[in-house]
């Protein structure tokens, strides 16, 4: 196999492995391998998909048990949240309660470590869960519960964690997080890391942690009215089927707030081009006040050399050229965007005391999965301490306010961080403006 069909191969998994989790995996889902060289490092081996299936962060253990057992504490009965006090509002990294004896509060881990798409997804979620529990973990053991990708073995796994265990995080598939939901199996305070799609409610002891490209549009649709509050928006989307739904979320927050917009498609390959042209004949004509580009940061770079950069543009974190972000980089010059702080704010205070995963290299949607593990650690010993009393974490995926709804269920609201991008980096919108 020569370079080029080992990175189109890689590709490949990677766009299967996306697929599965539903989300997160914006901007590499849509990139062809038809007859180009894909972008990123090539992924040879299988389940590889670009990381390692070694440590990458010194927080990683060999072991499937890890333990910070120093004052530690038994976890405190979590009884149906409806019950329990409950302070006016979350307050930002308040201090926990304190730990009342020696026992350490078990926490199990449930990832798709066997899984021939899902592996390094799971490995990167498991670094980024063991870093944190490395620096916060005081008190807390772990058990990494590896499963497959089947239902059932899911469901059996997660029976079994949740009877040797106080809380457990996990699954990480959409269908394996839909199946638990369906189930009447949870009988543990339960942190999933996907979102359940298409599901009012969950049930009363799991809670939605992963990350959305709903909850992405629909911030960047707040951001948008405030800067435009009589603005009329086009959106601009492709038809991979994230792109679909970010486009969809923004638009119906779009109307809530008062706002009417129209949609345009931008195509892939050929037909793209054309539509782009097209599109700049219409801006001339009618241009709207704003840009929602549910694209990838190829296309929207793309868009934005023809049309140019006058209309002010908003975007979630498949805008976010990553690495490939130049100081003259004028196609994207200007272009707000929506992402996790660990992606677009590395000197952050919050950010920097975590490690960095060893390859550095890796695709954006792993540094994503990474930090999810890192907040998931977080959210956990959050829950487990304060015995579901709402609480709020600065965290590494954003601001997360954990609070309980009308019917009593746990709500995790997640604001990730706003950004302009300028000079080839990324500007807090706070200091921007």
């Amino acid at each position: 196999m020569n370079i080029l069909e080992a990175r189109c191969a890689g590709r490949v998994r990677l766009l299967a492995m996306l697929l599965a989790l539903g989300a997160g995996g914006h901007a590499l889902a849509e990139a062809p391998c038809d007859g180009l060289p894909c972008d990123g490092p090539p992924c040879d081996g299988p389940q590889r998909l670009c990381a390692s299936a070694d440590a990458n962060t010194s927080a990683h253990s060999p072991s499937r048990s890890v333990s910070f057992t120093p004052q530690a504490a038994p976890l405190l009965a979590l009884a149906d949240p409806a019950i329990q006090p409950r302070p006016a509002r979350p307050q930002a990294n308040e201090p926990s309660p304190p730990p009342p004896s020696s026992a350490p509060i078990r926490i199990a881990l449930l990832l798709p470590l066997r899984s021939p798409t899902l592996a390094a997804a799971a490995e990167a979620v498991r670094a980024g869960f063991l870093a944190g529990m490395e620096r916060d973990g005081t008190g807390f053991k772990a058990d990494v519960v590896p499963t497959g990708d089947a239902p059932r073995d899911v469901l059996d796994a997660y029976a079994r964690a949740a009877a040797a265990s106080d809380v457990v995080v996990g699954p990480l598939a959409r269908s394996a997080v839909a199946a638990l939901a369906d189930s009447d199996a949870v009988m543990r305070p339960t942190i999933v890391l996907s979102v359940p799609e298409g599901r009012a409610a969950v049930p009363t002891r799991m809670l939605v942690a992963g990350l959305s490209v709903e909850d992405e549009a629909r911030q960047v649709a707040e951001w948008a009215a405030r800067d435009h509050p009589h603005g009329r928006a086009l959106i601009l989307t492709g038809g991979a089927a994230w792109a679909q739904r970010a486009a969809g979320a923004f638009e119906a927050r779009w109307h809530q707030l008062g706002h009417t917009n129209q949609r345009y498609a931008v195509p892939a390959g050929e037909a793209g081009k054309a539509a782009i042209d097209e599109l700049k004949q219409k801006l001339d004509i009618d241009p709207p006040d704003l840009l929602f580009a549910a694209l990838d940061s190829t296309v929207l770079r793309a868009v934005r050399a023809t049309i140019g950069t006058a209309i002010p543009c908003y975007g979630g974190g498949a805008a976010n050229p990553g690495r490939t972000l130049q100081a003259d980089d004028r196609g994207l010059d200007g272009v707000r965007i929506v992402d996790l702080p660990w992606i677009v704010l590395p000197d952050h205070p919050v950010v920097m005391v975590y490690p960095r995963p060893l390859d550095a290299e890796q695709p954006l949607d792993m540094d994503r999965l990474y930090a999810l593990g890192i907040d998931a650690f977080r959210v956990a010993r959050e829950l487990a301490l304060r015995g579901g009393a709402p609480f709020g974490v600065d965290g590494v995926t954003g601001r997360l306010d954990v609070s309980a709804g009308a019917d009593g269920r746990l709500q995790l609201r997640r604001q990730e961080a706003a950004v302009i991008l300028r000079d080839g980096r990324f500007d807090p919108v706070d200091k921007a403006r």
